[in-house]
């Protein structure tokens, strides 16, 4: 993974400090299931669906799996750290109403961790925020066609 320098970890002018809401993390504390993109050292895009839990303590995204020191996505975040995370699903038909949480950030591949959020025990991919973007979530008074959505860079360290 490509660690912070000393240099890297202050705030970035301009990010807001803002990590989830109170909506998003109700909606987060109801849904099991999310895709995580990863990129592989040769640059092909790897999409994959993963268990997930939000971890209070550290106001991360923590992914866990069977054999996850193993796999694909935890030696690509390894490599280089590159993730996008999106939870989403259907809340309505009639009239048709998606939700959507998309957290676009780095991540840490930890094989030992010690405070993990993750569903499974063993190896899990820990997902610092930088930018979430909510879809639909707490909006149920808004006609679906008004729907906006709420984009916002959140402070942490500087990745490169």
């Amino acid at each position: 993974m490509c660690e912070p320098t000393n240099d890297e970890i202050k705030p970035v002018k301009g990010r807001e400090s803002m990590s989830f809401t109170d909506i998003e993390l109700d909606y987060l504390g109801t849904q099991r299931l999310g895709r995580l993109a990863t990129v592989q050292p040769n640059g092909v895009l790897q999409v994959s669906p993963v268990g997930f839990g939000y971890n209070s303590s550290t106001k991360t995204i923590d992914i866990g799996g069977y054999n996850m020191a193993a796999s694909r996505k935890f030696r690509n975040v390894a490599e280089n750290g590159r993730v996008a995370f999106v939870v989403d699903d259907i809340a309505s038909i009639q009239p048709w109403r998606v939700r959507c949480l998309e957290i676009r950030g780095y991540a840490e591949a930890i094989d030992t961790p010690t405070d993990s959020a993750a569903q499974i025990e063993g190896a899990i991919i820990r997902i610092h925020p930088r930018r979430i973007i909510s879809f639909g979530i707490g909006d149920l008074d808004r006609e679906p066609h008004e729907l906006v959505a709420n984009k916002r860079d959140v402070a942490g360290p500087a990745k490169h």
